[in-house]
């Protein structure tokens, strides 16, 4: 007996707009090489990164499954100073 496993996606159908740019010409080129060795196109490139930047803050905050197991593990004192703790660690380094 033979099983055939499908895999289906839900695509969601958006009417694509076109968009006129005006960039420099070895942006331009670069921006394909870069596509091309990414295996994508520059339009997708640039629609990602347009909706990355327009998302809500809190969408592009998300915090990982690692974040959040590693959070709590450390207990700081209230007047710990992060950047004269560095100092400090760095000055005891380089003596």
């Amino acid at each position: 007996m033979t099983y055939r496993f499908f895999n289906f996606v839900r695509k969601e159908y958006f009417m694509d707009t076109k968009l006129t740019l005006r960039l420099k010409q070895d942006i331009i080129e670069k921006a394909k090489n870069y596509a091309r060795l990414h295996s994508t196109s520059l339009s997708a490139i640039i629609e990602n990164y347009l909706q990355k930047i327009t998302d809500d803050k809190e969408e592009n905050e998300k915090i990982t499954p690692l974040v959040k197991s590693l959070s709590g593990i450390v207990s700081l004192p209230k007047n710990f100073d992060p950047k004269a703790n560095y100092a400090e660690f760095l000055s005891n380094k380089y003596k």
